[in-house]
């Protein structure tokens, strides 16, 4: 068993001297030992399990873990469900390495206890944020439901459908970052049932979830877009007495627009929120990118652009993942450039590098163009997606600059520093020395081209 998940479930076994027990209690300030984990405080307790706050002493680390409940695991018919959950979601552990999706660090799944060990996640989740009084802007909702198309399109692109995403199930870590919670009745490509009124949540489900029928990332699509509009306007766009009346409604009636229970918000969320929840879902977003870049366009039309700070996340992420330079940084390193990195916005004139400084960082350009120049030559003009800088950060024998780089249009600049990157992840750095290699190659085939056409004979 390694520590991000579990290699095969079969490995999942009990130590030996558990044994079915009452849930521990904890008076506040006390602690109690749950295997090798000193339980901190409870967190949570439902119907069926308890989440508590621990210490990993061995990794040095504060966790979650979820404990099922004896009396579930007393019931034969709910601790065969119920292990099963828990085995479906341990098994995906190792397969789940995403920024935006919650991590599993270790699991037991046998007849006489039932736990998961989990990444703890501090901010509470949305749930706190889904009524009114508590509702957050709407650039903030679009950064969240943005970061959630992400952490969906890779779980999905790894064969795997969600099936319970509601707000219950989104993690805030911090500002508008997310971490997505609870695979258990997770789709893998085996035939699974829905469960409806077992497990799961019939308000957030898909027509074709409530009718059983076969599934695919689309029904995933169908709830995010529940959530989104639970958080716009603080309410349901279905409620109902009964739950068989609820089911009826989500099949066969037209959802409310969002703007008609919030005036304040911008038509563009009520058609993104419509086809993210059209009861067919031929007539839904066809991939996780097409949501995502409807989120982001909202963004822009209302982002303010005067420096690089006010950009938000999910325009600078779209941003970087249009530059050639990261097109196979994978999203987990593309997010963690973006946190790593620096934005200006620079008016026309503005010396951006300077010759003979020394090279501490290296830079994109994400909008504009820059003049290179050397004692008032010039030597080349940077546009989009040209990557400059780099060589005095590469070069540890000379590392200063050898031009000046000015800025010839208004221009949206990434820095990152040497520092930076040499604290990155090492998947992340060899991504970027990778990209380098490619930058230098085509500078050295444009050189030779160039070479080429002034040594051409005249014809």
């Amino acid at each position: 068993m390694s520590q991000s998940g579990l290699e095969q479930p079969d490995s999942l076994a009990a130590p030996a001297d558990f044994a079915v027990a009452a849930v521990p209690v904890l008076a506040p300030g006390q602690t109690a030992r749950f295997g090798k984990y000193e339980l901190l405080r409870l967190l949570g307790r439902g119907s069926s399990s308890s989440v508590f706050l621990a210490h990993d002493p061995f990794a040095g680390r504060q966790v979650a873990i979820k404990i099922v409940s004896p009396e579930i695991l007393g019931d034969s018919g709910k601790s065969r469900l119920y292990s099963r959950l828990f085995l479906n979601e341990a098994s995906l552990a190792g397969k789940l390495n995403h920024p935006h999706i919650v991590q599993i660090y270790d699991a037991v799944v046998a007849e006489k206890i039932c736990y998961l060990v989990m990444e703890y996640v501090a901010g509470g989740t949305l749930l706190q944020h889904i009524r009114p009084g508590h509702l957050l802007p709407f650039e903030r909702i679009i950064e969240i439901i943005f970061k959630c198309t992400r952490a969906l399109e890779f779980a999905h692109q790894t064969g795997i459908t969600h099936r319970d995403i509601k707000p219950a199930n989104i993690l805030m870590a911090g500002g508008n970052d997310i971490k997505i919670g609870d695979f258990g009745v997770a789709l893998t490509g085996q035939t699974q049932p829905t469960l409806v009124g077992v497990i799961g949540s019939p308000a957030y489900m898909s027509p074709e979830q409530l009718n059983e029928l076969p599934l695919d990332h689309r029904t995933d699509i169908y709830s995010l877009g529940v959530v989104l509009f639970q958080l716009l306007t603080g309410q349901l766009p279905f409620t109902a007495d009964t739950q068989a009346n609820l089911i009826y409604r989500i099949v066969h009636e037209a959802s409310p627009r969002p703007s008609s229970l919030r005036p304040d918000l911008p038509p563009v969320l009520d058609a993104i929120v419509a086809q993210a929840m059209a009861k067919d879902r031929e007539q839904r977003y066809p991939t996780w990118r097409a949501f995502a870049q409807d989120l982001v366009s909202a963004v822009r039309h209302g982002a303010r652009n005067s420096t690089g700070k006010d950009l938000a996340d999910s325009v600078r992420f779209g941003t970087l993942r249009a530059l050639p330079f990261f097109a196979d940084f994978p999203d987990a390193e593309l997010w963690e450039v973006l946190r790593f990195s620096e934005w200006r916005h620079v008016a026309p004139g503005a010396l951006v590098l300077h010759d003979g400084d020394r090279g501490e960082m290296f830079a994109f350009v994400a909008a504009g163009q820059l003049a290179v120049s050397k004692d008032n030559t010039p030597l080349d003009v940077l546009c989009r997606g040209d990557c400059f800088g780099e060589m005095a950060v590469l070069n540890r024998r000379t590392p200063t600059r050898s031009a000046d780089v000015t800025a010839l249009t208004e221009a949206d600049i990434v820095f990152v520093s040497a520092a930076a990157l040499k604290k990155a992840s090492d998947a992340c750095r060899l991504h970027f020395y990778q990209s380098f290699v490619d930058v230098l190659a085509n500078r050295l085939d444009s050189a030779n081209q160039r070479l080429a056409a002034t040594t051409r004979p005249d014809e």
